[in-house]
């Protein structure tokens, strides 16, 4: 296993909400927000590339008259690597912007939003990397903040070009006063993030079943979601054993056919996010921990996963001050 920190120093007070894009080509893409606080508006999206087993220094890529969050790197199938990002004060509110590079993201172009007008919280990947169905359907989950939280797929069939949303998924049944906070914390995160309750920025994969996700959740376990009609509606969302910590969450399926979940497995609302943990599953319902990759008392969250040929390549917060990035072989024979 390979494990390092990406920045050798940080550009900005804070960094969080990674994604990772490893390439044809052995090299590697990644980004995340930072700037003096989460939700301010100097934070901005920031990049950089792994070239030879080197890591550039960080780029700011985009950065709007409101706070930037949670960028999201896809590659379509005709070369054109996306990247998308949420821009608000707000968090109920967000508009979403993408931008494209044609030549590995050497280079891109200006940003336009993904839904023109949209003021519903944010089209497209609310965090999550999309996904791409057997039909060549494009799912990207997202999720809105109004209250009693909600996610939803955002569906593309045209590789990413065009949208239209699915059905909500929520808990049912559950209840929510307006203005009430839910969780006292000190985890660095912007302070409207402690109103409100439900299931949010969900992981996507697809198996003989259908079309499944995963879903944070204000109510202490990670709570799962199924479609049979490749995204367009979903069952309620329901709890699995899993804890979850109000945090985030990413999975990937690996060469060998298993799942490959990384969160916190810690059940409590807005909970400390350490450790942060491997898990593997056959079917996402029973899931076995595999590693700790840290235990310290500090914050390591909002991991993503990508799966390329026999590695998963890893990214995650590194205590808000650097993000951490790991390549691990599937070992087939295990």
């Amino acid at each position: 296993m390979l494990k390092e920190l990406i920045m050798h120093s940080l550009p900005t007070d804070f960094c969080h909400a990674s994604t990772v894009l490893p390439l044809d080509n052995a090299d590697v893409l990644c980004a995340w927000f930072g700037g003096t606080h989460e939700g301010k508006a100097d934070v901005g999206i920031y990049y950089t590339k792994k070239e030879h087993g080197v890591w550039r220094e960080p780029v700011l890529l985009a950065s709007g008259a409101e706070a930037n969050w949670n960028p999201v790197l896809y590659k379509r199938a005709d070369g054109k690597i996306l990247l998308f990002y949420k821009e608000g004060e707000h968090i109920a509110s967000w508009k979403t912007y993408v931008r494209e590079s044609s030549d590995q993201g050497e280079s891109w172009s200006e940003a336009r939003e993904l839904v023109a007008g949209d003021e519903s919280g944010g089209r497209g990947p609310v965090r999550n990397k999309l996904y791409k169905l057997r039909s060549g359907r494009v799912l990207a989950g997202g999720s809105t903040e109004h209250g009693i939280w909600k996610a939803f797929a955002d569906i593309s069939d045209d590789d990413g070009y065009t949208w239209h949303k699915s059905a909500d998924i929520c808990i049912q049944g559950l209840t929510y006063k307006a203005g009430e906070k839910t969780a006292e914390s000190n985890i660095a995160v912007s302070a409207q993030s402690f109103y409100g309750r439900g299931v949010i920025q969900p992981s996507l994969w697809e198996d003989e079943q259908g079309v499944h996700m995963l879903l944070r959740s204000s109510e202490g376990y990670v709570y799962r979601a199924d479609s049979k009609d490749e995204g367009e509606t979903w069952t309620d969302a329901y709890a699995l054993a899993l804890p979850n910590n109000n945090s985030g969450l990413d999975l990937a399926i690996g060469c060998d056919g298993k799942l490959y979940l990384v969160c916190n497995p810690v059940a409590a609302n807005w909970g400390v996010r350490s450790p942060i943990s491997l898990f593997q599953s056959d079917d996402g319902f029973k899931w076995t921990k595999l590693m700790d990759f840290e235990t310290e008392a500090s914050e390591f969250s909002y991991p993503a996963i990508v799966s390329k040929g026999e590695k998963l390549h890893i990214t995650y917060t590194y205590k808000r001050q650097n993000i951490a990035y790991i390549e691990l072989v599937i070992n087939q024979n295990a």
